[in-house]
């Protein structure tokens, strides 16, 4: 195996607030990824490289060995079926809370609570710990409209602001687990170039805790 490292990531926010973090380690693409189109990019750090994917995939890409590294945020991680990540560092980047919301003073009729997320994993693990059973109907966008159209009783996404809650008369009911972007290795790229992935790991840890 060669010496280069490559680190899947997802444009936007988790993105933006990672590139700073990265720069302190000499870490800077060398095209700006706001206006290249390409998805692979090379850094200022010879070796390095940065491969911009889908958030939904960057666990996949990481586990399969396509990137040994990866930056991903928990709510992506928490949904992610595999067992080929070591997921080392919390970045402390991309904060926001994976909430349960619903109508304010709504009630729910009795019998199952139908609840629409495309969080099912941490959905269904939240009600189990609650000894609860509730239906689960996936949707992947416009979450906040479904209790107002009679689709589902309370609603599971990410909430930053709580804007678009308030704006969809709807008010967070629970916060069940705070979010933000997490450093994830490849198992075997890990004991393969581990070498070069534990200083990475360490120098970033540290500016991390500071």
């Amino acid at each position: 195996m060669t010496d280069t490292l490559t680190l899947a990531i997802s444009k936007g926010r988790v993105l933006n607030e990672a590139l700073p973090l990265l720069a302190q380690l000499g870490i800077v693409p060398v095209e700006d990824p706001a206006q290249s189109r390409k998805l692979i990019l090379e850094t200022s750090q010879a070796g390095v490289r940065l491969v911009l994917v889908r958030a939904a995939d960057v666990p996949t890409y990481v586990e399969h060995g396509a990137a040994e590294l990866g930056i991903s945020g928990k709510d992506i991680l928490l949904e992610h079926d595999g067992d080929g990540l070591y997921e080392p560092l919390d970045l402390g980047v991309a904060r926001c809370r994976l909430v349960l919301a619903g109508p304010q003073g709504g009630s729910v009729a009795p019998g199952r609570m139908r609840v629409a997320t495309k969080y099912v994993r941490a959905v269904r693990d939240y009600f189990a710990d609650r000894g609860e059973q509730v239906e689960i109907i996936r949707l992947y966008g416009s979450m906040e409209i479904a209790p107002g159209l009679g689709l589902a009783d309370r609603i599971v996404d990410l909430v930053d602001s709580g804007r678009t809650l308030t704006a969809n008369n709807l008010v967070p009911l629970d916060t069940i687990m705070e979010i933000s972007a997490r450093l994830i290795v490849n198992k075997a790229a890990m004991k393969m170039k581990g070498d070069i992935i534990r200083p990475f790991v360490r120098r970033l840890g540290e500016l991390v805790r500071r």
